[in-house]
């Protein structure tokens, strides 16, 4: 009997320990990655010629990251490897992927979709203006690059990743200049029974935010953001926000680093087919998924942070609980044993993860409150206003048909970076529930394609 073709797309902490788990099975999977390199985008790898070490690389996470990346090496010769692919899209069985200007489509019995997950963003007025990134993009300055994304650097927005980046810099000599956290410092209070759920994690949280105050930066809890100052030929030059007594203050900064959590990366699962719900903890839409990553389409799977954003020792459970559906799908000899371990340990992450859904909430009232002339796409430079107008004069209360009226959602991110916020303008402009605004349609390519890819035919 021939062995099945499984595929993974991505190799980060669940697509490696996936396909670990598929080779000790016996298995050859395909791994596609978009990525130079293993390790996701929380262990993402220097360049070969940067030398800097795991300690000061990765701080906490070293040993994990490490460990990653060796057993992702010990794999390279029993799996086919496909890095710097980007999987497009999904259909009829089969994922269609391009590098170096070609285009294929490969064929697969499983599909284990380990996407990962991008940075959830609000916006600000002036978050447009140069200077502004997300907390991911500020992470692959440090990491690839090796430099800091500007001179005085003020972090913005809430949730663990908030202090994390913020740490690494202060870790490589940048100046920080201050941590600014929308979320109130009591809802952390209410949320530590859910947090002891993994207490070593949540002394690393407490770790880093006495790190920050001790290098002097400042750490403001409560706060709303209210605007970015600059302008387009100087690029950012500060950030005025409301302190949780009412106060206005200003911040001198040449750069911010703005992120709300993360939002699993969904598009490869809306094109699979997967049936979506609406997560009314996170207030946004979810691929259905039932036990061990198994989805609503027999044969695709999710795991990681694509599926639900668990952490990175989260992923790495989710993609060995992958592995092991797609082993018991097509009749192959798993271990119950480590089955229900794994369940089990997944289940004291979630109630973790719930927990920092409480104690660091998306601020939709944000939404609310954006002055009209507020750009909520940067891609398409679609404003506040422009979306309220549209619910205003069309009646669109729902999110594709804004987009057709408006535009909003149709650039390069595809609306990865303003659909969750603009779905919020357009809920609270509409007076209705965010959910029945519902969510932006995925579409083929997932991101933009040369004109000059062409396809090759096996």
């Amino acid at each position: 009997m021939a062995q099945p073709r499984v595929i993974i797309i991505g190799a980060g902490p669940s697509g490696v320990r996936c396909a670990e788990a598929l080779v000790a099975a016996g298995l050859r999977p395909t791994v596609v990655d978009e990525n130079r390199r293993d390790g996701g985008q929380i262990y993402r790898r220097q360049p070969d010629n940067f030398t800097r070490p795991y300690a000061k690389l990765y701080g906490t996470e070293a040993e994990r990251a490490q460990s990653l990346h060796e057993s992702f090496d010990a794999l390279r010769g029993k799996i086919d490897y496909l890095p710097e692919t980007l999987a497009w899209n999904i259909a009829d069985g089969r994922v269609h992927v391009t590098s170096k200007q070609r285009t294929k489509a490969l064929p697969y019995d499983a599909l284990v979709i380990c996407a990962g997950a991008t940075d959830r963003l609000m916006p600000v007025k002036g978050w447009h203006y140069a200077g502004t990134y997300s907390l991911g993009a500020s992470q692959i300055a440090l990491k690839a690059q090796a430099c800091a994304i500007g001179r005085q650097i003020v972090f913005l927005g809430t949730g663990p990743l908030l202090y994390l980046v913020a740490s690494q810099y202060i870790k490589a000599g940048a100046n920080v200049v201050a941590v600014l956290d929308t979320s109130p410092f009591m809802r952390r209070v209410a949320a530590l029974p859910k947090l002891l759920a993994r207490p070593a994690v949540l002394r690393n949280g407490f770790a880093l935010v006495a790190n920050l105050k001790r290098a002097g930066v400042q750490v403001l809890t409560g706060i709303t953001p209210l605007e970015i100052k600059g302008s387009p030929e100087t690029g950012v030059q500060g950030v005025v926000i409301r302190d949780n007594r009412g106060n206005e203050r200003s911040f001198e900064c040449d750069a911010v680093g703005m992120g709300y959590h993360l939002r699993p990366e969904t598009q490869l699962a809306d094109l699979a087919r997967c049936a979506f719900r609406f997560d009314h903890e996170t207030r946004q839409w979810l691929p259905e998924v039932g036990e061990d990553g198994r989805t609503s389409v027999p044969g695709v799977y999710l795991a990681g942070d694509g599926m639900k954003v668990l952490g990175a020792d989260g992923a790495e459970i989710g993609g060995r609980l992958a592995a092991m559906a797609v082993l018991k799908d097509f009749k192959l000899k798993v271990s119950e044993d480590e089955l229900q371990k794994l369940r089990a340990e997944q289940a004291k992450m979630d109630r973790f993860r719930r927990g920092l859904v409480q104690a660091f909430p998306w601020p939709a009232q944000q939404a609310a409150q954006l002055p009209d002339d507020a750009i909520v796409c940067r891609c398409e430079a679609i404003t506040a206003g422009e979306l309220r107008r549209v619910v205003g004069e069309t009646g669109a209360q729902e999110a594709n048909r804004a987009k057709a009226f408006s535009r909003v959602g149709m650039g390069r991110c595809q609306g990865r970076y303003c659909g969750h916020a603009g779905a919020e303008v357009i809920a609270h402009a509409a007076g209705v529930p965010v959910e029945q605004v519902g969510r932006l349609r995925g579409q083929a390519p997932v991101k933009p394609l040369s004109i000059a890819v062409r396809e090759e035919v096996e």
